[in-house]
């Protein structure tokens, strides 16, 4: 781990910055996968012929939720070349987060 921080310093400004970015954004997947834990036991139980309360169709529907803000990054990675194609989905999503003058 040592090594990791000197090799960091030794890469140009824009590369140092795009990592951060990967770095960030995987962690932020990661964070929200981790979330959605508890989505399988909700599903199983429909499907061995309980019934969900209302208490669990609203966490299945958050669960759901965020599922859906993430299946645009889920859906990049799993495309061939995606790669090549993050600088453009980066751009993308900076320009969502944009306020409209609406």
């Amino acid at each position: 781990m040592a090594g990791e921080g000197s090799k960091a310093a030794t890469l140009p400004g824009w590369w140092r910055q795009m990592l951060s970015s990967q770095r960030r954004e995987a962690n932020r997947v990661l964070a929200e996968l981790m979330e959605t834990r508890g989505i399988m036991p909700l599903l199983m139980k429909a499907r061995n012929g309980e019934t969900w309360t209302s208490a669990e169709k609203a966490q299945l529907l958050a669960h759901l939720r965020r599922v859906a803000h993430l299946s645009p990054y889920l859906i990049a990675l799993l495309l061939p070349g995606s790669v090549l194609l993050l600088p453009i989905y980066a751009w993308w999503l900076d320009r969502r987060r944009v306020k409209r003058g609406d």
